[in-house]
């Protein structure tokens, strides 16, 4: 079984983990995911493709980001111009 970590982040004073849990966006795949485990009263389901972990929903290990437009555009503008994400100006 593979373990799943979550770890805070932090860029340039941002915490959107905390952003991420905090997100009031819901859309169809996880309102149906969230409800399922609920009444299966299990903190994975499908194989472990979905979990919960912190307050946040992974998916296949990787946090979930609800369908929420500013926070996704926030978490790809943080991430783009990082030594690590730098796309170089190709």
């Amino acid at each position: 079984m593979r373990k799943a970590r979550v770890e805070e982040v932090l860029i340039k004073g941002v915490d959107l983990l905390k952003k991420v849990r905090e997100s009031k966006a819901k859309d169809d795949e996880v309102i149906k995911v969230v409800e399922e485990m609920k009444r299966a009263g299990v903190k994975m389901l499908r194989d472990e493709e979905w979990r919960e972990k912190d307050g946040l929903m992974l998916k296949e290990g990787k946090v979930y980001v609800p369908k929420n437009e500013e926070l996704r555009t926030e978490i790809i503008w943080l991430h783009h111009d990082t030594p690590v994400g730098e796309h170089g100006g190709q």
